[in-house]
């Protein structure tokens, strides 16, 4: 899990602030595709959205070749949804 500037999502008739996001690899062919599970969390215990990104070309490449993956995907993740890390 990563701390996200706020984002306002609507969630169950009102307006949350969303402040955490958390990604998962759910499927990874080891040459040209990622697919990740991410959810919104207005705390670590609050989802309010989910869904998936799939990582293709040379978003992939960078990716599988970094020292850091993880940290990557979660960068690559934030710039996909438009949000950012802190």
């Amino acid at each position: 899990m990563k701390q996200i500037q706020p984002v306002s999502i609507w969630y169950n008739g009102q307006m949350v602030q969303a402040t955490i996001i958390n990604m998962t690899s759910i499927s990874d062919n080891l040459s040209t595709q990622a697919t990740f599970f991410y959810a919104l969390y207005v705390d670590a215990n609050f989802q309010v959205y989910n869904g998936n990104l799939t990582m293709e070309g040379a978003d992939y490449i960078t990716y599988s070749s970094s020292i850091d993956s993880n940290d990557y995907a979660y960068q690559w993740g934030a710039t996909q949804l438009n949000l950012t890390l802190v």
